[in-house]
């Protein structure tokens, strides 16, 4: 899979490149800037009907500097070159302020330069490309199925997945840029005693680095 046009379109190079030297000019020796965006998609169905469906997107720049053996730190929404000047000015400020409180001056390990690397994780389908429709027709089917055993009164079904984007770059040369999908898809049951108790019992199974093949398959 490609990353998505929709990240890749933002002023990340521009910015970066704007970012560490304006750091650099205000002393710093070392700077890195990120940007993550991250789109999420949670939907539940509750005993074979609809009960939530919502999409979100989170996005943000940080820009992280040491200045005098100090880190510094400043992070924004705003993913522009002009805000990433201003956050590397923000970032070596804070590590001015930082540095009679820092006892202990940083000293970054060796690390090798890494320059426009890109990963994506490993999955066949991208869950956000699957029509929510398609999703909640086969989390009905699965409710159905289990209020049909007469131990299950209620079922629960419920998916959260997750797309990570990240930019990377530092005053050392290295870039990187990567995508990441994920999912957690949970089904519960629950039996209802005549007496007013109940039981219940939930999947278990954590998050996956997989996409929508692994709630079909």
């Amino acid at each position: 899979h490609a990353i998505e046009d929709a990240f890749l379109s933002l002023p990340l190079k521009q910015a970066a490149a704007a970012a560490l030297q304006a750091a650099t000019d205000a002393g710093a020796s070392h700077a890195d800037l990120r940007v993550e965006r991250i789109r999420g998609q949670n939907l539940s169905v509750r005993d074979a009907r609809l009960e939530r469906l919502t999409d979100n997107v989170d996005l943000g720049l940080a820009v992280r500097v040491v200045h005098d053996g100090t880190w510094g730190f400043a992070s924004s929404p705003d993913v522009s070159v002009d805000e990433a000047v201003r956050l590397a000015k923000e970032a070596v400020a804070v590590a001015k302020t930082s540095r009679p409180l820092n006892s202990q001056p940083i000293e970054l390990a060796d690390e090798p330069v890494y320059a426009d690397g890109r990963y994506v994780s490993s999955y066949e389908i991208d869950p956000f490309t699957v029509d929510p429709a398609e999703k909640v027709a086969l989390f009905e089917e699965w409710s159905r199925q289990l209020l049909a055993h007469d131990d299950v009164d209620h079922v629960g079904v419920a998916l959260q997945q997750v797309m990570e984007q990240k930019f990377y770059a530092d005053t050392r040369g290295t870039t990187t840029t990567q995508q990441r999908v994920r999912l957690e898809p949970e089904v519960t049951g629950t039996r209802v005693d005549p007496g007013g108790g109940f039981e219940t019992m939930t999947t278990i199974a954590p998050p996956v680095g997989r996409g929508w093949e692994y709630v079909t398959t």
